[in-house]
């Protein structure tokens, strides 16, 4: 841990933190929207398997191009930006404890295995 200028600590950020999220509250939800993308694949082993690859340093939308079985696939996962309305509770409930840039650990809905990067 360094200091800022004013004597405060701090820690350097990563990019984007892979790892399972701490149950602690994520980054504030402004206007009741987030952002994220996300990889949507049929079985939890093939969700683990992708998510070793992103912690192995694969770039996260060329894994959902590659294997997402969304239409957003095309975007790399981008969802844009949605309201708690917009997307089942268990996506939604995912997406509101990850910190933006952190990426999830697979959250199953019934459509399947999501992998999730809060990227707003």
């Amino acid at each position: 841990m360094g200091k800022n200028k004013y004597g405060k600590g701090y820690q350097k950020k990563t990019k984007a933190s892979i790892g399972q999220n701490s149950g602690s509250r994520g980054d504030p939800i402004h206007g009741g929207k987030i952002k994220a993308s996300h990889i949507l694949v049929d079985k939890f082993s093939r969700a683990k398997e992708i998510r070793e690859d992103l912690e192995a340093g694969e770039k996260f939308e060329t894994l959902a191009q590659k294997y997402s079985n969304c239409p957003s696939k095309k975007k790399g996962g981008n969802l844009g930006e949605f309201s708690k309305g917009d997307m089942v509770s268990e996506f939604w409930n995912a997406c509101s404890k990850l910190k933006i840039g952190e990426i999830s650990q697979p959250v199953k809905t019934q459509y399947g295995y999501h992998i999730i990067k809060r990227t707003g």
